[in-house]
């Protein structure tokens, strides 16, 4: 069966390396994350080392990450 080369499925296009890919994109982002006590949003990295488990505001004490 023949591959299609120009129009590759979305689940091949993941399973290969950044860099191989079609159209090169890395695997990480940033994502805002909404604190629910004070609703202050925070933007943190996907791929953190150090997950971000309580909230930056001074006045809230609430978990904003769980850390997995």
């Amino acid at each position: 069966m023949p591959a299609d080369l120009l129009h590759p499925s979305a689940a091949d296009e993941q399973r290969k390396h950044k860099l191989k890919r079609l159209v090169q994109s890395p695997n990480s982002f940033f994502m805002d994350v909404k604190c629910p006590g004070c609703f202050n949003i925070t933007t943190v990295f996907s791929h953190a080392q150090v997950r971000l488990r309580r909230c930056l505001s001074s006045s809230c004490l609430m978990d904003v990450c769980v850390v997995v």
